[in-house]
């Protein structure tokens, strides 16, 4: 009966670690076929035969933004649509670009958890919790200060020096994801009932009206 036990158990725990391992890679890289018709939760590989070294390579982070825009700022995403070689592996980043007074609206990314760095100018930063609800965490960064916006919370950033600012951003997902919450509540197609908007936000027609006008 022991021996019976022991057999039980060193199988469980065999069974752990094996199913532990299937989550790391089962191959050298998965570089996504970007123009491949089967559709699943991400993106299929490409031919290993047909991969290439341009399949890990990005350039144009070294390159500014246009902030000329009603936000006044800009992202350049280096995620798996502009770096194929990243899918699979977790990982993107980016580059944001502020005009002074300019701003990254409030947005969230759903698959992802942000990383934050400034790398020139004096940029505020903040999220919003859940829980305890809607306790706001912000800074104000300057230049080689790092954040961090847990994944899925509502987050924004804005230039408040003198002169242009960047950052750079990493995340733990190849494909984070970026929910802007203005645009997305009040630019939505086909549009957000404006009797839920309203309601929601304690406003007149009128004002869901030109708020969408905007968007």
């Amino acid at each position: 009966m022991a021996c019976r036990g022991l057999l039980l158990g060193l199988l469980a725990v065999t069974c752990f670690i094996a199913l532990a391992s299937a989550e790391s890679a089962l191959q050298d890289f998965c570089v996504a076929d970007l123009t491949s018709p089967v559709i699943v939760n991400g993106f299929v590989c490409k031919d290993p035969k047909l991969v290439e070294a341009n399949d890990f390579f990005f350039t144009g982070l070294q390159i500014p933004g246009n902030t000329s825009n009603a936000f006044g700022s800009s992202l350049t995403p280096v995620t798996v649509s502009q770096l194929p070689g990243v899918n699979t592996l977790g990982i993107a980043l980016g580059r944001f670009d502020y005009a002074p007074g300019g701003v990254i609206p409030p947005h969230t990314h759903p698959r992802a958890t942000e990383i934050f760095t400034v790398i020139e100018g004096t940029i505020e930063a903040g999220f919003v919790t859940s829980n305890p609800a809607n306790q706001l965490f912000k800074k104000v960064l300057q230049k080689g200060d790092v954040f961090v916006f847990p994944q899925g919370l509502v987050h924004f950033h804005r230039n408040v020096g003198q002169g242009h600012a960047a950052a750079l951003v990493g995340f733990n997902s190849q494909n984070p994801g970026l929910i802007i919450i203005p645009p997305n509540v009040f630019g939505s197609e086909p549009l957000i009932p404006t009797e839920v908007l309203t309601k929601s936000f304690q406003v007149s027609n009128s004002v869901v009206a030109e708020i969408e006008s905007k968007f």
